[in-house]
């Protein structure tokens, strides 16, 4: 029996040494492992702060783009404000030069008839402007009294029945700018 003993303890000499062997094996096998996951850790990790970096540089530079639009915008805001009315001002030089013209000739004018001429050319030219910028005046004339284009600043007994609630004089005219009231007519309307 003391073979079979001896046989029994190198038999479980054996397996714990295969036992030992495969548990270094597995030990070298995980270290391997994790060494390769730390080896794919550190990459994803290289991976990412790249991206990073990539998304911070993207969205700097966005940010620079959008500060020099607006920075363009209102650059091009300020100067349409400032020089938006030098069309309207352009147009308007002749109609002030036909006036220069006729303020130095009113004086030593003899002909007053071509006075009043020149005053109804200039007035014309002037209302043709005010026409093509879209500016029209307010019809009054035995119109119907209308708040949202009249603004009474008297009432007057009516001279007719038909004229009550009309406007039956124009103080001062009123005027649209495309179909906007810039102006209300001041009348007196029949009471």
């Amino acid at each position: 029996m003391n073979e079979e003993t001896k046989q029994t303890e190198l038999d479980g000499l054996q397996d714990q040494l295969d036992t030992n062997m495969t548990n270094e094996q597995a030990e070298a096998a995980n270290s391997e492992e994790m060494t390769a996951e730390a080896d794919n850790s550190t990459a994803t990790e290289e991976s990412l702060e790249q991206q990073l970096a990539k998304l911070n540089d993207t969205h700097l530079r966005l940010m620079a783009e959008y500060d020099n639009y607006r920075k363009r915008t209102l650059k091009e805001k300020s100067d349409l404000i400032r020089n938006g009315g030098e069309k309207v001002l352009r147009e308007l030089l002749p109609v002030v030069d036909d006036l220069d013209i006729a303020l130095a000739n009113i004086d030593t004018a003899e002909d007053m008839e071509a006075v009043k001429e020149g005053i109804r050319l200039i007035y014309s030219k002037f209302t043709d402007y005010l026409s093509r910028q879209g500016i029209k005046p307010i019809e009054t004339a035995g119109v119907s009294f209308d708040e949202e284009l009249h603004e009474a600043i008297a009432t007057f007994p009516a001279p007719s029945e038909e004229l009550k609630g009309k406007v039956i004089d124009c103080v001062k005219k009123g005027y649209t700018l495309n179909d906007k009231v810039l102006r209300h007519s001041s009348v007196v309307v029949g009471q």
